[in-house]
C-alpha cells in the first residue's frame, strides 16, 4: 500500500508513525517552516522532525492550489493519501490524485465539531464524549462520509492538551486498524447527517476572555478547553492574569457581583460566578511566573473583595 501523509503539529505524529508501520509512504507533506520563540529561529513542524527521523522524503509546499502540485501527487501513484492536521483546505484536485482518493482522522465524533479546533469546543461545551473519525475528504470542511469511528469520555480534569494526547493515540490506533480496510474496498462509507452537525471555529485569542457572569461550570470548562492557547484571561485592577488551573464549585455567592473573590483558603481564590462559585488554583500575572493561589494570595495579590473583571484581556 503506497501512501502519502499530509500533516503539520505534534496531534498528528502518532498517525505518521501508525502509517509508516502499515505502508509504504512515499511522501510526507507539511507546513513551511515558521519562526518561533524570542529569537524568531526557524522552527520545523513536528510532522516534518519525525518523518525525517524515519527517513522520509518530505515537501513543505507554499501553495497547494496548482496544477503543478496536484500532478506531482498524481505521479507518486499512491493507492491513498491520509490528513491529519494539515492545516490547510485541498482542492479537489489534490483530493481526487491517489487511487482511492484523501481520508482524514478528525478529532471528534462527526458530524459533532466541525472544523479546526474540535477537542477545544467539545471541552467549552461541556461534552462528556468524544472520539476521533477516520472519513473520506470532499470539498467541505469535514463533511465527508465516515469510514469508522472511537470514542472517549472527557475526564473532569481533561484540558485540551490532555485531551488531544488521548485523541492522538486514538486516531493512530484506528489508522491502523481501518485504512488496510478501505483502500481493500472491505468499508461502506456513511453519510453524515448534516441536521447534527455543529461548527468548531478557529480560536483566537478572544475566546479566552473571561465572561464572570456565566455559571461556575461554563467558566471552568472555557479554562480547560482555552489551555494551553489561547489561554483563560482575566483581569485584576490593570493587571493581566492567566488562569491555568480552577475548580468549579456549588457553592453560594451570597449576592456577591460575578468577578468578585468572596474568600481566600489554602486551596485557593474563590470567585463568584453568575451560579456557583470558581475555585482558582493556579494563576498567572502578566509578565510573571505561574504560581499557586496561596503564593498569590500570600504575596498580598488579591484581597478578598477585589473584583476580576473580562474587560480588555484580549490585548
Amino acid at each position: 500500500m503506497r501512501t502519502i501523509f499530509f500533516g503539520s503539529p505534534e496531534f498528528a505524529v502518532p498517525c505518521l508513525d501508525a502509517l509508516h508501520e502499515i505502508s509504504e509512504v512515499v511522501t510526507v507533506i507539511s507546513q513551511p517552516d515558521r519562526p518561533a520563540g524570542r529569537g524568531l529561529a526557524m522552527r520545523p513542524p513536528p510532522v516534518k522532525q519525525r518523518a525525517l527521523e524515519l527517513g522520509l522524503d518530505v515537501w513543505q509546499p507554499t501553495r497547494v492550489r496548482t496544477p503543478e502540485f496536484a500532478e506531482r501527487l498524481q505521479s507518486l501513484e499512491a493507492d491513498v493519501a491520509v490528513v491529519v492536521a494539515y492545516g490547510r483546505i485541498l482542492p479537489p484536485a489534490v483530493l481526487e490524485a491517489p487511487r482511492a482518493g484523501c481520508v482524514n482522522v478528525h478529532a471528534s465524533l462527526l458530524p459533532r465539531w466541525r472544523g479546526a479546533a474540535p477537542i477545544q469546543w467539545s471541552i467549552v461545551h461541556g461534552d462528556e464524549e468524544t472520539g476521533v473519525t477516520l472519513m473520506q475528504m470532499d470539498e467541505g470542511m469535514d463533511t465527508g462520509p465516515i469510514l469508522a469511528t472511537a470514542s472517549t469520555r472527557i475526564e473532569v480534569d481533561d484540558d485540551a492538551a490532555t485531551l488531544s494526547e488521548k485523541l492522538s493515540t486514538m486516531g493512530a490506533a484506528l489508522l491502523r486498524e481501518h485504512l488496510p480496510r478501505y483502500v481493500a474496498g472491505e468499508l461502506t462509507p456513511r453519510r453524515q447527517d448534516d441536521a447534527a452537525a455543529t461548527m468548531a471555529p478557529l480560536l483566537d485569542k478572544a475566546h479566552g476572555r473571561i465572561q464572570w457572569n456565566k455559571s461556575a461550570r461554563a467558566v471552568h470548562n472555557q479554562i480547560r478547553g482555552m489551555n494551553p492557547w489561547p489561554g483563560a484571561h482575566t483581569v485584576l485592577g490593570e493587571r493581566r492574569i492567566k488562569v491555568h488551573r480552577a475548580l468549579a464549585t456549588t457553592l453560594d455567592p451570597e449576592g456577591a457581583r460575578p468577578g468578585q473573590v468572596i474568600a481566600l483558603d489554602p486551596e485557593g481564590i474563590l470567585v463568584a460566578c453568575a451560579e456557583g462559585t470558581l475555585e482558582i488554583q493556579e494563576l498567572q500575572e502578566s509578565g510573571r511566573k505561574r504560581v499557586d493561589a496561596r503564593s498569590f494570595a500570600s504575596g498580598r495579590g488579591v484581597a478578598v473583595g477585589d473584583c476580576f473583571s473580562s474587560e480588555g484581556t484580549e490585548q
